[in-house]
């Protein structure tokens, strides 16, 4: 197995991305969520959105979380849509979210074409407690279908996922555990490409590599760029490897 890593933003690159080229589309994109005001929402960094103030670690923020939710759903739409065009017939794609997000993500899933087939809950145990409230411990993992799932497959996954962020190791703020990320890529079929227009720090890339899967990713921030290669370069022998280019 393989990948390739594209250093650049997600729209710009995946418009150059051949048609019916990727199996499954998996992707984690900026929430652009938060905040009790347009401005606390669109005017704070990731790092302010989703850090504790009184947290002591370095990792670094990432772009993209300036929009508002209209304009989001416009963005996410148009992403959706090249993802679309790009993916073979049957292939699935699977998009997280949380619960602010999760109805505009379904809208912007369903508008170039996908069927919505569901979403599932990944509950996180170790989350932010809600005093005076319920927890807020769940983020939603929102998904469709090109066509219809592909009927010849002896594959059944699960509804749902319990599994914290990773404390060891963990070098993104809003990475995700890498074992909910090996079952969520066995919607590729075996052997086929799954696409990451938001790659972070490069789960997604090495679930699909452990799972036999070629790898596709898109990040426009250079130091998760450098992260995520780092990752993905541990999976894999260098003569295994396929790197593009920055993008214009």
């Amino acid at each position: 197995m393989s990948y390739t890593l594209h250093r650049g933003d997600a729209l710009t690159v995946m418009k150059t991305l051949p048609d019916e080229s990727v199996d499954a589309v998996i992707t984690d994109p900026p929430y652009n969520s938060g905040g009790r005001t347009s401005s606390e929402r669109t005017g704070r960094t990731a790092r302010a959105k989703y850090v504790t103030s009184n947290s002591a670690h370095d990792r670094a923020t990432f772009p993209g979380e300036n929009r508002d939710q209209r304009s989001y759903r416009s963005w996410l739409t148009e992403l959706l849509t090249e993802a679309y065009r790009a993916s073979t017939e049957h292939a699935v794609a699977i998009v997280f979210s949380d619960w602010r997000q999760e109805p505009t993500t379904s809208d912007a899933l369903q508008m170039p074409g996908w069927t919505w087939s569901g979403t599932i809950p990944w509950i996180k145990p170790a989350s932010r407690p809600r005093k005076g409230g319920f927890k807020q411990s769940a983020e939603f993992i929102t998904w469709g279908v090109k066509g219809s799932l592909a009927k010849g497959r002896d594959l059944y996954l699960p509804g749902h996922f319990i599994a914290s962020q990773p404390r060891k190791g963990r070098v993104h703020i809003t990475q995700k555990p890498v074992e909910v990320m090996q079952q969520l890529v066995q919607i590729c079929r075996e052997g086929g490409t799954v696409l990451d227009p938001f790659t972070g720090s490069g789960s997604t890339g090495v679930a699909a590599l452990r799972e036999g899967r070629r790898f596709v990713g898109v990040e426009l921030s250079s130091h998760y760029a450098d992260v995520a290669e780092q990752r993905l370069r541990a999976e894999l022998t260098q003569d295994d490897v396929a790197l593009a280019g920055p993008q214009a």
